[in-house]
């Protein structure tokens, strides 16, 4: 006789599903204008400076107030309500954007860093939400069901403003823009909807998460530094997409409208590969996450040292297969090791220290790239390479603790 499937199970899967599809219509929002807001700033009148100025002051609020809402969202378990408004903030300022060719650049830098602070809000309460559901149908493959619907839409953003802004090519530039930008209210409003929904069919997503797993800690404790160090140097070592785009531009490897569409492609290999190692992270714990960052590590000589096209396209997708590694089972491995009393504040942790190196990383490799390709190449190489022992360290301290606890060791 057929075994019938579990029902806490089944409802887990869709309650991943529903949130992911709400990713899915948030990044295709939020990507899409990722792909266009720089052209976008410099026809309001921002200068170049202003413009990086803004987008590192950004990813910095983004990264680092989640120190804060991590532990808020601990402390009033109100995972739910944190998440709303992050999302509406991040959502609605968006598309607020088309109004900026009458209110000026000034308006348009504003929104932006707003947007930052609504992800902040909302991304460590999301992702303890996640993790309550992941948790019970295997971390990795819940965490890369999530991001694969998610990096769905950070394929179609782009593509979509891509082809907005061709099809209005005999327009005035500003007024494409701001057309573009007025689209994204959409999907910023069908995730929104979705939300909602959401929050009514599943209010207390806790409850699908009830054992204590063998291993996992109920605080912070020293294999989540040992691992937090090896994320801040897999970080560090991980380059932004603007440094390799501007590379490919300056050298004339691949005419300019190109890049969007090589970076969508990444973003498309991103969800392949996030539900790849995700499968492989439930199989192998920690391994599959070293050979994820081992894999990954070789887009840095293949964007900057060869100057053929095909061999920087094939770098950035290989540069794609780390960014599915890292938003999935990266953070699936936090799951593992925390629990779910202290997941937000481990998630808050987690987010700030990955964001700050990666910040710091791509800073100090621009000013390689001034300086030495090699350089920055051995740099890049160094540290991704410098992750692997704090990881396997993380694993031989967890494996210990599973074994007392239960005689069997972790994978």
């Amino acid at each position: 006789m057929k075994a019938q499937p579990d029902p806490k199970k089944r409802a887990a899967y869709s309650f991943l599903v529903l949130l992911g599809i709400v990713s899915l219509f948030s990044d295709l929002t939020h990507e899409g204008s990722r792909a266009i807001v720089g052209p976008y700033l410099l026809l309001l009148g921002a200068s170049a400076a202003t413009v990086g100025f803004v987008s590192g002051l950004g990813e910095f609020i983004g990264y680092a107030l989640r120190l804060l809402t991590g532990y808020l969202s601990d402390r009033t378990k109100k995972y739910w309500l944190m998440t709303i408004i992050g999302y509406a903030i991040n959502l609605i300022a968006i598309p607020a954007l088309a109004l900026a060719p009458g209110l000026g650049w000034v308006y348009a830098c504003g929104l932006l860093v707003v947007e930052r602070f609504g992800k902040a809000i909302r991304n460590p309460a999301k992702t303890t939400l996640v993790s309550f559901a992941a948790k019970e149908v295997g971390v990795g493959k819940g965490f890369a069901l999530a991001e694969a619907l998610d990096q769905i839409g950070a394929f179609l953003g782009p593509v979509m403003l891509f082809l907005v802004l061709t099809l209005k090519g005999k327009a005035e530039k500003l007024q494409a823009y701001a057309l573009a930008f007025a689209l994204l209210a959409i999907p910023a409003a069908i995730a929104l909807g979705l939300l909602l929904l959401a929050r009514s069919r599943y209010p207390r997503p806790q409850d699908f998460e009830t054992a204590k797993e063998a291993g996992q800690a109920s605080g912070l404790r020293l294999p989540y530094w040992l691992y937090l160090a090896g994320i801040c140097l897999l970080a560090a070592g991980f380059a932004d997409f603007p440094l390799m785009a501007f590379h490919m531009s300056k050298k004339a490897i691949l005419p300019d409208n190109l890049i969007p569409i090589v970076y969508a492609g990444a973003m498309g290999i991103d969800a392949v590969a996030a539900l790849f190692f995700g499968r492989l992270y439930d199989r192998k714990g920690m391994g599959a996450i070293v050979l994820s960052t081992v894999l990954s590590a070789c887009f840095a000589p293949l964007v900057f040292l060869s100057g053929q096209a095909w061999v920087a396209v094939a770098g950035v997708l290989v540069w794609g297969i780390g960014m599915g590694a890292q938003e999935s089972i990266l953070k699936a491995a936090v799951t593992g090791m925390v629990s779910k009393e202290r997941r937000g504040t481990a998630f808050g942790f987690f987010n700030a220290g990955f964001g700050l190196f990666w910040f710091l990383g791509s800073w100090l490799m621009g000013i390689l790239y001034e300086r030495s390709l090699p350089g920055l190449v051995v740099f890049s190489l160094i540290a991704q390479a410098g992750a692997v022992p704090f990881f396997l360290g993380a694993r031989a301290l967890l494996n210990r603790a599973a074994v007392r606890a239960d005689g069997k060791a972790m994978p």
